[in-house]
């Protein structure tokens, strides 16, 4: 699964910890999410776009 999160993250200047801290996971989740390594619940998913502010999940995740 390709993301965009690093795209939407960098536009809002925040760092991976700091993002990661709004999502409740840790860095190294995100590190994962960024690089397409891990696949996100569907409840961190919702939690991570609405911290981006966008409106949909297909947004910020890609399937490939």
């Amino acid at each position: 699964m390709e993301t965009k999160i690093t795209d939407f993250r960098k536009k809002l200047t925040l760092t991976q910890q700091e993002f990661a801290d709004r999502v409740d996971v840790s860095r190294q989740t995100i590190i994962s999410l960024e690089k397409g390594k891990y696949n996100p619940s569907l409840e961190l998913a919702f939690r991570i776009k609405k911290e981006l502010g966008v409106e949909r999940i297909e947004d910020v995740f890609i399937l490939e």
